[in-house]
């Protein structure tokens, strides 16, 4: 599980994602904690979104208790192998001489993204445009921001890339995005840093349109 949670309340996560729900005085008596120990902590769970009631129980006579159970937050805070699964899927179809279908899906990918991206920096310019451009990378998962240096052009800074793994198997990704960016920022630019090469970001500036095709191409090939 994810790291960001107490001991006690991973247990009550674990505990819900195993029976699927659970009042508070069950939760106690699991995982031997005092009733309002748990209670405090599936309070905390669920104002951060990752537990919500799930109905009621009658157990006898009284009032019934209520039930918890996870909300689809809290499905990262749990092993996940879809990234491993593409990733072997995607190395078994370049090495089936398939690339070009890898090359289509991320053009596809990238395709449905455009029009919606491409509308929000319409008529945006200069540095108000940059700092649009790094809202919406950042919102893809990849830790975008602009860069100035004395002396030289914003450059946007990539510093995370959430699909690193898949990049070492394919620069299909590479190719789309970078095409993408400059779209995007609506002039030339090149990569001038490239995490695959070791860098701790990919980094695009602005340059002279013979500049930008050769600095790029040669980071993505």
């Amino acid at each position: 599980m994810n790291v960001g949670l107490g001991d006690s309340q991973r247990r009550i996560l674990e505990h819900l994602k195993r029976r699927g729900t659970g009042s508070i005085p069950e939760l106690a008596a699991e995982l031997d904690l005092n009733v309002e120990t748990v209670r405090t902590h599936v309070k905390a769970l669920a104002a951060d979104g990752l537990v919500e009631r799930g109905g009621t129980r009658r157990r006898g006579p009284g009032r019934p208790e209520i039930l918890y159970g996870l909300t689809d937050e809290a499905e990262p805070y749990f092993p996940r192998r879809e990234g491993h699964v593409l990733e072997a899927f995607v190395r078994f179809l370049e090495e089936s001489g398939e690339q070009d279908v890898v090359d289509r899906f991320y053009a596809d990918y990238v395709e449905q993204r455009r029009p919606k991206a491409l509308a929000r920096v319409k008529g945006l310019e200069g540095e108000v445009r940059l700092e649009e451009v790094a809202r919406i990378l950042t919102e893809d998962g990849f830790m975008a921001e602009i860069e100035r240096d004395e002396g030289k052009r914003p450059t946007l800074r990539v510093c995370h890339c959430p699909i690193r793994h898949l990049v070492d198997v394919t620069k299909a990704p590479c190719r789309a995005e970078i095409g993408f960016v400059r779209e995007l920022f609506g002039e030339p630019l090149a990569r001038v840093s490239y995490i695959p090469s070791g860098d701790p970001a990919c980094s695009y500036r602005v340059v002279e349109s013979s500049a930008a095709s050769a600095a790029g191409d040669a980071l993505t090939s």
